[in-house]
């Protein structure tokens, strides 16, 4: 997914998309900013792994409806 229209779903400015993709480490971005990103992600299919470690996958479809 485009910046533009990751912004646009999450309802975030594109520059703040930027500048989070920029970070190496953590994200200065207000959790409330980081939550509306990660909402817009997840309808879009991504799975926010949840064990210590950053990392995410796209979750399988099960062919329902």
């Amino acid at each position: 997914m485009e910046q533009i229209e990751l912004a646009k779903r999450s309802r975030v400015a594109v520059g703040t998309i930027r500048r989070m993709e920029s970070f190496d480490e953590e994200v200065g971005a207000r959790t409330s900013t980081l939550s509306q990103v990660q909402k817009a992600l997840e309808k879009a299919g991504v799975e926010f792994l949840n064990d210590g470690q950053p990392g995410v996958r796209l979750k399988r479809s099960t062919g329902k409806v």
